[in-house]
């Protein structure tokens, strides 16, 4: 397992964030900030992908994206997924700091940003 925490960005106290690729890095990822494991690591047993939020154990916003088995996945598919999970990261994100209307441009680079760090770990994860 292979559990990195990704860059933060999209501003100075944005969230904590990183991929996981199965229950297990999941529960890992839990354990780190302080939270014990038993939550699923899909929201469902048909989802593909979800954004967990939580509080650690410092009061900082933790943002844990999963994602399920992609192995009958194409790229343009993990893509969309992470690009999705990306704008949910975005939007709890704002709703953290109480931003209800923050700019188009800001959104764009924020959600960019955001995506570009989950699909490079990704990459970097399924090489």
């Amino acid at each position: 397992m292979s559990l990195r925490w990704l860059d933060r960005r999209i501003a100075h106290d944005g969230p904590y964030l990183t991929l996981v690729l199965s229950q297990k890095e999941f529960d890992a990822a839990l354990r780190h900030c302080g939270v014990p494991p038993g939550t699923k690591w899909l929201s469902t047993d048909h989802a593909h992908a979800t954004a967990h939020y939580l509080t650690n154990q410092r009061g900082e916003q933790v943002c844990i994206v999963a994602l399920g088995p992609w192995g009958t996945r194409n790229g343009i598919e993990i893509a969309g997924l992470l690009v999705h999970e990306a704008v949910h990261v975005w939007q709890q994100y704002c709703d953290w700091i109480g931003e209800h209307t923050p700019g188009r441009e800001q959104e764009a680079y924020a959600v960019q940003s955001i995506a570009q760090e989950l699909m490079a770990e990704f990459a970097r994860r399924a090489a």
